[in-house]
C-alpha cells in the first residue's frame, strides 16, 4: 500500500476572513519532496500555508476535498507531531520575556509558551527532549534568556527548534530568513539545507529566490490565487516568466545552485 500523499488538494474553494483567495484550487504535494512556494505578495502564499497547517478549511462544496496525509482532519496536536512549522506570524505571538526552553518546549502543546496550567504539566523527558533539540542547533546554552535578549538568528533558530522538538518529518518554512542579516541567513539556510539532505520533506514559502537552497526542487509558483507554474527551478524560474508574474523587469543567475534575481531592463 502507497503512503498517503502530504497535501491533496481538490477543486477547492479557499476563503481567508471575507476574501476568496482560492477558486477551484488542485494541488498535490507528496511526502518527502522538497518544494519552494513563491509568488507576490497577496497572491495566495501565506492561505495555502494555513491550508496545508490545517488552520484554514475550503467550503465546504460537492466535489471539494483537502486530506493532509491522507485525512479529511485532523486534531491539531497530533498533527504537529509529523508538520513542524516556523513562521514570522508564530513569531510575533510570542512576548519578548518568553525563555528559551519555553519557547522549545511549547512546541509539545502546540501552544504559545507553557504558562497557566500548561506549566504544570510539562515534563522532565519534555524538558530533556528540548534541550537536546537546541544543542543540535547550537543554542542551548540560551535555554534560559528571554527572546528580547537574543539576536534575531538566535530568535528564530530557537523557533526552529520547537518545530523540530516532535522530530517531524515535515517542516514548514514561511519567509525563513525574513529579518535576518548575512551571517544570520546564511547560517540559517545552512541548517535548512542539512535538515533537507537528512530526509526531511521541506516546504518553504517566500518571495525571495534566495531563501530557496539548492536541494529544493520543485518550485509553485502563485499569482493571484491561481498557480500559474508548477516544476523544476530550471522550468519555472525564468526571467520570463518571473516579469510577467511579478510586472516588472526581473533578470536571473544562478550561482551554485542557487537562484538569484534582480533588476532587468525596462
Amino acid at each position: 500500500m502507497s503512503e498517503p500523499k502530504l497535501i491533496e488538494i481538490h477543486d477547492a474553494t479557499i476563503w481567508r476572513g471575507s476574501t476568496c483567495v482560492f477558486e477551484h484550487l488542485s494541488l498535490d504535494i507528496e511526502q518527502h519532496e522538497r518544494v519552494a512556494i513563491l509568488g507576490p505578495n497577496g497572491s495566495g502564499k501565506t492561505t495555502l500555508l494555513k491550508t496545508i497547517n490545517c488552520e484554514l478549511y475550503p467550503a465546504s462544496i460537492p466535489g471539494t476535498s483537502v486530506r493532509v496525509l491522507g485525512r479529511d482532519k485532523w486534531n491539531v496536536w497530533e498533527l504537529r507531531k509529523r508538520i513542524g512549522v516556523v513562521s514570522n506570524d508564530l513569531h510575533q505571538r510570542y512576548t519578548s520575556t518568553t525563555t528559551a526552553i519555553e519557547v522549545v518546549v511549547s512546541g509539545f502543546f502546540s501552544s504559545i509558551g507553557v504558562h497557566g496550567i500548561l506549566a504544570d504539566q510539562v515534563t522532565r523527558d519534555q524538558v530533556d527532549a528540548a534541550r537536546r533539540t537546541m544543542a543540535e542547533l547550537g543554542i542551548e546554552d540560551l535555554r534560559k534568556t528571554p527572546l528580547n535578549r537574543m539576536s534575531s538568528g538566535q530568535q528564530r533558530r530557537c523557533l526552529l527548534a520547537r518545530a523540530l522538538v516532535h522530530d517531524p518529518v515535515t517542516l514548514i518554512l514561511d519567509e525563513p530568513t525574513s529579518g535576518l542579516d548575512f551571517a544570520a541567513s546564511f547560517d540559517y539556510l545552512d541548517r535548512i539545507r542539512r535538515l533537507a539532505r537528512d530526509g526531511r520533506n521541506i516546504i518553504i514559502v517566500t518571495h525571495h529566490l534566495n531563501e530557496i537552497p539548492p536541494e529544493v526542487d520543485r518550485i509553485i509558483l502563485l499569482q493571484q490565487g491561481r498557480v500559474v507554474a508548477d516544476g523544476s527551478k530550471a522550468e519555472v524560474l525564468t526571467s520570463e516568466r518571473l516579469s510577467v508574474v511579478y510586472e516588472t523587469p526581473i533578470r536571473v543567475a544562478e550561482v551554485n545552485g542557487f537562484f538569484l534575481a534582480y533588476p532587468g531592463e525596462s
